[in-house]
Parts: structure tokens; sequence; C-alpha cells
């Protein structure tokens, strides 16, 4: 069955702003493209991906996503991600997709051995596969198989929120955990475990935790 993934990315310019404090404005870019091109680079790699959809309002985010051999839709009025993701599913229900998997754009750690576990996970029809952050609060990945079988929460608390409304649309729901795909890049912490846990990825050369 068909299955794509969804990268909804904000506009890179104002990308990572809680890194304010360690991170030049350019470097928070750099960052947040390099991060978007592993994300991409990652789950296109995977032979049971059919395509990989990056939506964002940000011409240079969706110019970069097409580089990369990702198809893309322009979100367009008021930016609000839970809307814009399901404008997305649509796209792929009139594209006869049968699953989607959604993705942020700041996973670090991600390989495909944690894409293909997910799908493993979620091969039977109405099933619901979810995956936490290091703080159990956000959701760091969305399986749904059909597509748009519950409404997306992403926000805070968006973990649990997703839990419940999979019970209640009466999904058979899983729970994937990996070390790799908890990670998100959000705070200077987290730029810090990440060069500690994988020194080789590309940051910005400035960075410092002490900043």
């Amino acid at each position: 069955m068909t299955v794509w993934a969804i990268i909804p990315v904000k506009p890179l310019g104002r990308a990572k702003s809680r890194l304010a404090s360690v991170l030049a404005a350019e470097e928070r870019q750099a960052l947040a493209e390099a991060l978007l091109r592993h994300v991409v680079k990652t789950v296109k790699a995977v032979p049971g991906v059919a395509g990989v959809l990056v939506i964002s309002r940000d011409p240079r985010a969706l110019a970069l996503a097409r580089d990369l051999g990702a198809n893309t839709v322009q979100e367009s009025g008021t930016p609000e991600l839970n809307n814009a993701l399901m404008r997305a599913t649509q796209v792929i229900t009139a594209w006869r997709g049968r699953a989607v998997l959604i993705l942020p754009a700041d996973l670090p750690l991600i390989n495909g051995e944690d894409v293909v576990e997910i799908l493993k996970l979620g091969e039977d029809e109405g099933t619901v596969v979810l995956a936490t952050d290091r703080n159990q609060d956000g959701t760091n990945a969305l399986f749904s198989r059909p597509p748009g079988l519950i409404p997306y929460a992403f926000g805070q608390d968006s973990f649990l929120r997703h839990l419940s409304l999979a019970k209640d649309a009466g999904a058979e729901v899983k729970v994937y955990s990996s070390e790799r795909i908890k990670l998100d890049i959000d705070v200077p912490a987290d730029l810090e475990l990440l060069r500690q846990i994988n020194p080789h990825f590309e940051l910005p050369v400035n960075f410092s935790a002490q900043s």
C-alpha cells in the first residue's frame, strides 16, 4: 500500500528562535536547512515510502525540498500547523495514498530503520502509530492508515492528545519508541546532546552551549 511522508516546515529565516542565545540568525537558518535535508534524504531512501511531501509558507524551504526530490505544497492563509497538515493529507488522499507518516523537520538522528519500523507497526488498516519526544510531550512521528483517520493536534501535550484521538476513533494504537526519534532540536541543551551523540552532524561552528 502506498505510504507518503509529510514534513511541515516553518519559514527558515525565522526558525529555531529559542536558540537565539547561542546561534546567530544566519546560523539558525543554516541549522534548520541542514535538519530538513537530513529528514528528507532519510525518508526518501526508504523503499516503503512512495514519496515525500513538504508543506511550507517559505519559498526557500520549498525550493530546497524540490532540489532533494520531494513534492511540495505552498501553505496559504493564516498559518496553523494542524490545518496545514490536514490540507496536505487531503492532497495525499487525492494522489491515492493509503497511509501518511508525519515527521517534523528537525530530527537529526532519525534513520531509515526508524521509518521502516514505524511502517511495519502500521501495516494493518485502521492503525495509528505514534512516537513522542524526550519530554514525552510532543509528537515526533504520527503514522495513520488510512490518511486522516484522526484529526491532528500538534502543539503542547500533543502526544497524549493524539493517543486519545486515536482511541476515540477506534484505531489500533501503537507506540514506537526510539532514542533517535525522541531528539528534536528546540533549545541549546538539545544541540549539546546532539553534539555528544553524533559529533559528525554538521552544526554551526560557533555553537557553544555555554554562550
